[in-house]
């Protein structure tokens, strides 16, 4: 784990002919994540976003064919088979649901949160589902789709009616909802963010968020109305959702596609497959420290953040060869090892 940065003095203040000397992120000093677990998790099957539960502590993995699910020890509680090319996996609580987009099958599964078991798979035509988001409001669950539509799908939660498309003019990416009824995505090929209107199923909004190239991963702050987009040229750029600017962006490294925001330590994360995590304090809604460089693994890509324990969950596996690219797969990644598929966890506690 790299060492964390010194304080440095931003300003001053003279109180009683005193001059008092402010150091920038005296809190931001906490974050101080290491390696608690290391396990070779093994099993068939790539792996795309995934999500803690920080009611259960459980930690969701969609593998394709199958979503092991997790205690937060990192232990296999169980392993749900019958999934056909699942991406991505999210919570509908007030439902007791649970959603996966299935990019390999043009479909969304529905499962009973408690057991487990699926009630159906909801068929979406002519559609690559990838990033998938519930929202509260509307009760709707939408799926953000790449080849063959570079839309959003809207699907009634309840009944898993398919309502509609919303054309997004460009590759969707990952997603938030302030959990208010407004729900943000990231435009990869324009270097957007877009707001949907969940209820109305249109676009609402579109925003620049230039200087970003590429956004993958996203993160919200709800309570200071930021957006935090990760873009694959090391930055991750933060929106003020609230006026649709850019107030800042923050250094990160490089292979960006997942971005957490932890509201009770005020942190924001980017894991990138270099084999690095950036932890970013939030001094304030405008401005952000660098706190941390975890060391993951390479191609350690994505992350789950449990907000209750602060842990973060990271997997990957051994590569192997890269294939070449081509015009349909311009920056294909590289094949990997069977049986080498593996989680770390890292935390604040237990040093």
């Amino acid at each position: 784990m790299l060492r964390l940065p010194r304080l440095f003095l931003v300003g001053q203040t003279v109180l009683g002919g005193a001059i008092l000397l402010i150091a920038a992120g005296a809190a931001a000093q906490a974050a101080d994540y290491h390696l608690v677990k290391k396990i070779v998790l093994g099993g068939e099957g790539g792996w795309d976003y995934f999500k803690a539960d920080p009611v259960t502590h459980r930690v969701f993995i969609a593998r394709g064919t199958h979503m092991m699910v997790l205690g937060p020890d990192g232990k296999v509680l169980e392993d749900v088979t019958g999934l056909k090319g699942s991406h991505a996996v999210d919570f509908a609580p007030d439902l007791r649901r649970i959603f996966t987009s299935n990019g390999g099958a043009g479909s969304v599964t529905i499962l009973d949160q408690e057991t487990l078991r699926i009630i159906a798979e909801v068929k979406i035509p002519n559609r690559d589902p990838d990033a998938i988001l519930y929202e509260p409001i509307s009760k709707r669950v939408f799926t953000f789709n790449g080849q063959g539509g570079n839309d959003a799908t809207a699907i009634d939660a309840k009944t898993g009616e398919v309502l509609g498309n919303i054309p997004l003019g460009g590759k969707p990416e990952f997603s938030q909802t302030d959990g208010a009824g407004r729900v943000f995505v990231n435009n990869e090929d324009l270097n957007q963010v877009i707001e949907i209107d969940p209820k109305g199923l249109k676009v609402r909004n579109t925003w620049s968020i230039a200087p970003c190239k590429e956004p993958s991963g996203m993160a919200i702050d709800v309570a200071h109305k930021r957006l935090f987009s990760g873009c694959h040229n090391g930055i991750t750029t933060v929106l003020d959702y609230s006026t649709g600017k850019v107030v800042t962006t923050f250094p990160i490294g490089q292979g960006v596609d997942a971005n957490q925001f932890d509201p009770g330590t005020s942190l924001v994360f980017a894991s990138c497959g270099d084999g690095t995590i950036t932890a970013a304090h939030e001094d304030s809604p405008d401005k952000y420290t660098v706190v941390q460089t975890i060391a993951t693994l390479a191609g350690a890509r994505t992350m789950a953040l449990d907000t209750a324990n602060h842990n973060i969950y990271t997997v990957t596996a051994d590569r192997g060869p890269t294939p070449p690219p081509t015009a349909d797969n311009p920056r294909p990644r590289p094949s990997l090892v069977p049986g080498t598929f593996t989680l770390l966890i890292f935390s604040q506690q237990g040093k």
